[in-house]
């Protein structure tokens, strides 16, 4: 089963004083008053399928015994996917709102509070992609960014038949929708990289929804200069790889560490040139933060500068937005997810990447979640969206989403007041 890519010691990333030291591009640019930045390209992207829009990511990761699937195994629900969901088996911190499913999948966890069998979907059903996608269109969502671990695994014909589902779910809803290479895991995939999308993933460009910023086709690569061991790779190694990208034709988009311009904490030194080679800048936040009052702090230490050093290096930026792990119960029922919209719009952020829209394993996700306690398994310890006592819909998140979307656009006024009520 891949490992889900966000895994890292809180305390090695505590967000750092505002003035730590920041990479070369903002240093020329800002070496003096008046001095004109050296080596800077200038950013010309104008509004596309990314910039001035809201991405979510789309893990799609989801199977259950029976579905059909090529892994046919309850991949992601459970860490023995060869058994049963159940409170000894166990690979989720949240409960997804199944009301919308036309099938579900028994599991060994007991009923729900309000009498229901405790159902889980499957990603492989066409009908599961297709209700996403159509919860993305109602909410305004723009573009997914389709999650593709290394294809060459026991994963990969299950991953190739999402490809499918997703292309088909997007051009049905009008949604867009790009590859995304998580690179977690994927010893030889500075060589097999390409000749996936050579082989594979280009073709997927020729769809209507498929995405394009600057007249390109967009493709994202998540995980270089992460400092951990799951992703060993060089920095030219990474370089061979963006390049080679931007030599198809792609406008490439990169995962990054939080700590990317310092080079510290979650980021290996180094990587510098790596970073400033993408087109598009994106740094992840999951497990970062909790409160609001780390999120301002986080403002003035990371997404200031980190806008500064984009726009010095001709690089888009497009910061998390993530509605807070809900086990953890950072939610406070919406206030910590607009406060990230907040900060990112008025920092100047040219797009917005939402983590994600249905992590379950984490407690992240914006898809349908369960709203009360009748709604989850009775007697485990899972928390649903009304756990601060503030009463939630199941797509309150989503509504949330389509709001910070509509302020990212210029379409409501940038204001600190969550305009979204918790029920309609």
């Amino acid at each position: 089963m891949a490992v889900s890519r966000r895994t890292f010691v809180t305390t090695a990333l505590a967000v750092p004083a505002a003035g730590a030291v920041f990479g070369t591009a903002y240093a020329q640019a800002t070496s003096t008053d008046e001095a004109e930045p050296r080596n800077v390209r200038a950013r010309a992207s104008e509004p596309g399928d990314v910039v001035g829009k809201i991405t979510t990511g789309y893990q799609g990761w989801f199977a259950a015994a029976g579905d059909g699937s090529p892994i046919d195994a309850w991949w992601h629900w459970a860490p023995d996917m060869g058994q049963t969901p159940s409170p000894s088996n166990n690979g989720i911190i949240s409960w997804p709102d199944m009301r919308d499913y036309e099938t579900g999948y028994q599991t060994d966890f007991p009923a729900l509070g309000n009498g229901q069998p405790a159902t889980l979907f499957s990603s492989h059903d066409d009908q599961t992609v297709d209700t996403h996608f159509r919860w993305m269109a109602e909410n305004s969502i723009h573009t997914a960014a389709l999650q593709r671990f290394n294809p060459n695994g026991h994963e990969g014909p299950t991953r190739d038949a999402m490809t499918e589902k997703v292309r088909a779910a997007a051009e049905a809803h009008g949604v867009r929708f790009y590859v995304m290479y998580d690179i977690t895991d994927w010893l030889a995939m500075r060589e097999e990289i390409t000749v996936d999308w050579t082989e594979k993933m280009s073709a997927h460009t020729e769809s209507p929804e498929y995405a394009r910023q600057n007249g390109k086709p967009v493709v994202g690569i998540w995980g270089p200069g992460f400092a951990d061991e799951k992703r060993p790779f060089t920095p030219d190694e990474c370089l061979e790889v963006i390049r080679w990208f931007q030599d198809q034709g792609c406008y490439v988009m990169g995962g990054v560490p939080t700590h990317w311009r310092s080079g510290d904490r979650d980021s290996r030194p180094g990587f510098e040139e790596v970073y400033l080679a993408f087109d598009m800048l994106s740094p992840w936040m999951v497990g970062r933060l909790g409160t609001v009052e780390e999120l301002d702090a986080f403002y003035e230490s990371n997404l200031l500068p980190d806008q500064r050093e984009c726009d010095a290096a001709g690089i888009d930026y497009q910061p998390c937005v993530m509605p807070g792990n809900l086990q953890e119960g950072h939610r406070a029922h919406g206030d910590f997810m607009w406060r990230m919209f907040y900060n990112t719009v008025r920092a100047g952020a040219q797009g917005l990447y939402i983590s994600m829209f249905d992590e379950y394993n984490e407690g992240n996700q914006i898809a349908k979640t369960a709203e009360t306690s009748a709604d989850v398994p009775a007697g485990e310890d899972f928390l649903a969206l009304d756990e601060d006592g503030t009463p939630c819909s199941a797509d309150y998140y989503l509504r949330l989403t389509g709001d910070g979307g509509r302020m990212l656009a210029g379409e409501i006024e940038l204001t600190e007041t969550r305009p979204t009520p918790p029920v309609v």
